[in-house]
């Protein structure tokens, strides 16, 4: 495969959001768990939950810093590594870009007021309220932005004449048709990821034999969330498949190997293809493709055999499909497992199986979110503005690229292993015991 401007564009793009996608979700649901467990905190009196609150809100403050980093060269990367792009619809997006800046320091500066006001309350609830903000913000960030990705895959608010867009309408183009299911997913799936994370952080302690009351609270809190924001992800990939169906079809069944239209059409799960488009060892589960597009086994389902054959995705995104709701899948599951058995008390809460697969579940859940937006973005080759412009067509022809791609990589891995050192420091030989007794039972 030879390395030219194009290839090397997408690469470096590629690694940027790769990465900024980690700490963009955690950076949209941690702040939804760290109200939650103050909410219960105060509610029911239970000082474990407001120590979680606290230690949960010390250690995002973390994630944050890395976070704006990122995002800032992402901003950079869309004018140096994609200026044809920028030119045709830069000037349609620039609202939501500029709103989704206003929402992140809308979230900071209620962020460090909530950091900073912690026992200055005679009424707790006080204190709680400043999260309310904090999480509009954050989620109101992840919204802007996703709609410039839903732009991108169903562009509506302009007009293309000479190359230029004219009669330009920012806010048809933010509320394109992508939007509705797009944002859902988001975030939807930013709570689920960061609800398993932290479960799966308490469950790695207690294996470790950490095992007093307050891990206890926070995994039966975790898991709880974990299930109800998973159950919300479900619905919301239900969601988008209908809307792929109608709108994006190629998308739909490039995922699932689908190439003639018909109906009761079957849903592929993994397998290998060959070069005549043969598929086999496959799981086949008859009509449920149909279904899933239309919840109804009549659904006729567009193949890609209807599209020109340059204009359709590559066929390896069936298994970032496959593998995101496999993830998904499993999450569900082993929330419920552990749901059941706290609640039937059947057996020990300390159970080394399920505290295992929630430890798993941890990592798997972030390598979901990377396959969802792997098939989502490659799903929409080979366009960067569907039925506008093509990727070859709007990166660089300016040089340097490939050094640029070898800084950046140092960058982040450099970022990475001071955010993981920072994190452990942080935490390390600083026992929750110890700090529930010291601020609470002093």
């Amino acid at each position: 495969m030879e390395l030219d401007n194009v290839m090397l564009s997408r690469m470096l793009t590629s690694m940027t959001l790769a990465f900024h996608i980690i700490f963009a979700t955690i950076g949209v649901g941690i702040p939804v768990m760290i109200s939650i467990a103050e909410f219960v905190g105060i509610k029911k009196n239970n000082n474990h939950f407001l120590l979680l609150a606290r230690r949960w809100a010390r250690g995002f403050t973390i994630t944050v810093a890395v976070g704006v980093v990122t995002g800032t060269c992402i901003g950079l990367q869309l004018s140096m590594l994609w200026p044809s792009f920028m030119k045709v619809a830069g000037q349609v997006i620039s609202l939501p870009l500029f709103m989704e800046t206003f929402a992140f320091f809308f979230e900071a500066i209620f962020l460090g007021i909530y950091l900073y006001t912690w026992d200055r309350f005679k009424n707790k609830w006080l204190h709680w309220l400043l999260t309310i903000p904090v999480m509009i913000g954050s989620s109101a960030s992840a919204l802007f932005i996703t709609t410039v990705n839903a732009f991108m895959n169903t562009p509506q608010g302009f007009e293309l004449k000479n190359g230029k867009a004219v009669n330009i309408d920012p806010i048809a183009a933010m509320l394109n048709p992508s939007t509705p299911s797009k944002v859902f997913h988001v975030l939807t799936s930013s709570y689920m990821t960061s609800a398993v994370l932290l479960a799966a952080i308490t469950s790695f302690a207690i294996l470790r034999g950490k095992r007093s009351i307050y891990y206890r609270s926070a995994l039966r809190l975790t898991m709880i969330c974990s299930l109800v924001f998973s159950l919300g992800t479900a619905l919301a990939g239900d969601v988008s498949a209908k809307f792929l169906a109608e709108v994006q079809p190629e998308k739909l069944a490039a995922a699932e190997w689908h190439f003639e239209t018909e109906s009761n059409a079957d849903l592929i799960l993994f397998g290998t293809i060959d070069e005549n488009n043969q598929i086999h060892h496959a799981i086949r589960l008859p009509g449920m493709l149909s279904f899933l597009a239309g919840s109804s086994f009549d659904k006729k389902v567009i193949g890609l055999d209807d599209f020109p054959k340059d204009e359709t995705p590559p066929l390896w995104i069936h298994y970032m499909f496959d593998l995101m709701v496999a993830i998904g899948s499993f999450v569900i599951v082993l929330s419920l497992v552990y749901l059941i058995a706290w609640r039937a008390k059947k057996f020990s809460e300390w159970f080394k199986p399920i505290l295992w697969g929630i430890a798993a579940a941890g990592p798997l859940s972030v390598l979901a979110i990377e396959f969802g937006w792997i098939y989502a973005e490659v799903g929409r080759q080979p366009w960067i503005l569907r039925g506008y412009m093509k990727v070859a067509d709007a990166a660089t022809t300016g040089q340097g690229v490939g050094l640029t791609f070898i800084i950046f990589a140092i960058l982040y891995f450099i970022l990475a292993i001071l955010t993981c050192v920072v994190l452990v420091r942080m935490f390390k030989n600083k026992p929750a015991e110890a700090e529930l007794e010291k601020r609470f039972n002093h």
